[in-house]
């Protein structure tokens, strides 16, 4: 009964936001012990510097959006602290990375194929049809 205890503590109405943070926790500790059995420099050995990055990028991240958490739990108002600077410095590396990424993926872009697309796509008239187009737009200006 253990649980009816726990139950009392906080007002019912706040269970399911609790149980899911407490789900959310779990999957933090596992991502982290999953991150943490691997050494830093056997990961970053098979990974491209894009690669290396990004998973830099998301670990710091992570880190700082765990001590905002944690200045929450305290009381104190991480908006207030200079952990907000620094995750919006991360963000905005994060959104250089992306740039670069979005733009190896456009350079991937096949010309030839654009070309035969964009071509066959267009309309083209037939002979017959831009013969008798022309003959009835020459007989309208004469007009």
């Amino acid at each position: 009964s253990e649980d009816d205890n726990n139950m009392e503590e906080y007002p019912s109405e706040i269970h399911d936001y609790l149980a899911a943070f407490e789900k959310s926790l779990g999957s933090v500790d596992d991502m982290l012990k999953t991150m943490m059995s691997v050494s830093r420099s056997e990961l970053l050995q098979k990974l491209d510097p894009l690669e290396q990055a990004k998973l830099d990028l998301v670990s710091v991240y992570a880190l700082n959006s765990m001590f905002w958490v944690y200045l929450a739990t305290q009381g104190i108002n991480p908006k207030d602290h200079p952990v907000k600077q620094e995750l919006e410095r991360i963000r905005t590396y994060m959104n250089k990375v992306k740039e670069i990424t979005d733009k190896k993926k456009a350079s991937k872009l096949d010309k030839g194929a654009a070309s035969r697309f964009v071509k066959n796509a267009l309309w083209e008239p037939n002979t017959e049809n831009e013969h008798t187009s022309k003959t009835s737009t020459k007989g309208k200006k004469r007009q």
